[in-house]
């Protein structure tokens, strides 16, 4: 199992910690400070805020927090390195990827429709 360890022994603690098994600490306040520039510079209406761009990122992480450990090493793997390809670390990117791939194991049964078929009664 590819987990690197943190080990307790440099701060006096005798145990080690998977790193894996916490959510990745992120470099949002770059990713958001871009945004920001960026909205600014293609002119847009309605640009997006830092504070609310930080808003958004921090309400990620905690929901990360809840639902990190009920998915795969594979899955955490590689939503983490999604969410931080090309230097633009987002938690809402990967909350994204991870529940994407949590509804893809098991997307929502369509309800059986009846419309106006002439066989309805027999359904």
């Amino acid at each position: 199992m590819k987990v690197a360890l943190l080990s307790l022994a440099m701060m006096g603690g005798q145990f080690t910690i998977p790193v894996s098994d916490r959510v990745p600490d992120l470099n949002v306040e770059a990713t958001c400070k871009a945004t920001v520039a960026t909205d600014k510079e293609m002119g847009l209406d309605l640009p997006q805020s830092y504070e609310d761009c930080m808003r958004d990122e921090n309400n990620a992480l905690q929901q990360l927090n809840i639902l990190w450990l009920q998915n795969s090493d594979t899955l955490r793997s590689q939503c983490e390195g999604e969410a931080t390809a090309g230097g633009s670390d987002s938690y809402v990117d990967l909350l994204t990827c991870m529940q994407m791939a949590d509804w893809a194991k098991s997307p929502p049964s369509a309800p059986k429709l009846r419309g106006a078929s002439k066989n309805r009664s027999k359904l």
